[in-house]
């Protein structure tokens, strides 16, 4: 049947469309069984095996089918919408939840077709699209389809005219974006990326809210989540533009520099890896008095603190190329860095000291024995902390201190990389 619909044309009359869409149905659509994998974060995709389709053979059969029928020559969208209604296409949305990936590969393959096919039915495709992305966030936080439905999305948004209806711009910002909060994110993140860059490269002003909205989202416990929030923001800086970027530069680089300060060297590293990319040097450059001092305190205290030595060496290439964009500014960076560090180890200094006043004071007042426990002499003093009129060096007796050179610089960071080779 398969190669007869194909090869042949002129094959596909009138009487074929209700029973070949009948039979679709007969075969295809039914109650799929409770899933047995893990819900959320527990599920691994390269762990854990997925549960196949006992009958697949059989409906894979019917699948085939129906797909050389939807792509034929022959057939006619006119005489097929009869049978291929809401009703069909919501049922058809309802098989997205299978747990075999091959039979959610050809659903995605067939609504598609029928996207792309029956004009009257995409404003209705999309309606259902969006309200199974709502009982997934709101709801279940348990779909198996998630990944297929953006895919199919982001062939749908490509296709956008502009410019984009306020329709589309509220399903960027009330669906696709809330789905990063999903604990099950690594399943569907590149395809849900790829969707949001395409909004993004119709419509360069939906840049703010968006970042402004993955920073709302960003997660605080989860490392491996933080990577792909990374790589996401990345695809958006290489479409972003300049002027867009100067509304976001502020609170975008405070979270790079809580990156750059994360204990999780993975995290660390992609933060890290930003000063690679040329176009978002570009963009440093041009907005230089704003990032440096924002990055600068995070870099230099991870330069001397943090435990993993390939982050020592990124850190200092990035530092090498701040220097090298403007000397005057990084300098002045650096003096203000120090003048602040030096007054907070004032503020700290007085604080003790202020509170070693309240003690002497207490001391002398003559039920003072009788409030301490019995234990305890009435001669203790209060201890200064050593650290806080001195930061404790580095193997070069170089302090928090002590300012950067640019020879300091090259010298760290080749020194970092052949302890590291």
């Amino acid at each position: 049947m398969v190669e007869y619909v194909t090869k042949n044309k002129n094959v596909i009359t009138e009487a074929i469309y209700p029973e070949a869409v009948n039979m679709f149905a007969v075969n295809l659509f039914r109650t799929l069984p409770p899933s047995s994998n893990p819900n959320g974060a527990e599920f691994d995709p390269e762990e854990d095996e997925p549960t196949l389709e006992a009958a697949w053979p059989h409906l894979q059969l019917v699948y085939e089918f129906f797909l050389r029928l939807l792509e034929s020559q022959d057939f006619q969208p006119s005489i097929a919408r009869r049978y291929i209604d809401q009703k069909f296409v919501l049922q058809l949305l309802e098989l997205f939840d299978s747990e075999d990936p091959r039979e959610r590969d050809f659903l995605k393959t067939t609504l598609h077709r029928i996207y792309g096919k029956f004009l009257g039915l995409r404003a209705y495709i999309r309606k259902q699209i969006n309200n199974v992305f709502y009982r997934f966030i709101y709801e279940t936080e348990h779909h198996n389809g998630i990944a297929e439905l953006l895919e199919i999305l982001g062939s749908i948004i490509n296709g956008f005219a502009l410019p984009l209806k306020e329709e589309h711009k509220v399903f960027l910002l009330k669906v696709l974006l809330p789905l990063h909060k999903a604990k099950s994110l690594s399943v569907y993140h590149p395809q849900l990326a790829y969707c949001v860059v395409q909004f993004l490269e119709k419509d360069p002003s939906l840049t703010e809210p968006v970042i402004r909205n993955l920073l709302k989202f960003w997660p605080k416990t989860h490392s491996p989540k933080e990577v792909m929030f990374l790589n996401e923001l990345e695809e958006i800086l290489d479409v972003i533009e300049p002027a867009e970027f100067q509304k976001v530069m502020d609170p975008l680089f405070r979270q790079l520099a809580k990156c750059v300060s994360s204990p999780h060297f993975q995290v660390a590293e992609r933060a890290l890896y930003y000063w690679n990319n040329e176009y978002i040097m570009s963009l440093i450059s041009d907005n230089y008095s704003v990032i440096l001092p924002i990055m600068y305190p995070a870099f230099y205290k991870n330069s001397r603190s943090h435990w993993n030595k390939t982050i020592h060496g990124l850190i200092y290439n990035a530092l090498k190329l701040f220097m090298e964009m403007n000397q005057k500014v990084f300098d002045e960076c650096t003096t203000h860095y120090c003048q602040e560090r030096h007054r907070e180890r004032k503020l700290i200094k007085d604080r003790d000291e202020a509170w070693m006043r309240v003690e002497a004071l207490a001391m002398k007042h003559p039920n003072y024995n009788n409030v301490t426990n019995k234990g305890t002499t009435n001669n203790t003093s209060y201890i200064l902390p050593q650290h806080i009129d001195n930061s404790p060096p580095d193997e070069d007796g170089d302090t928090d201190q002590t300012p950067l050179t640019l020879e300091k610089i090259e010298a760290k960071a080749n020194e970092v990389r052949i302890n590291t080779i």
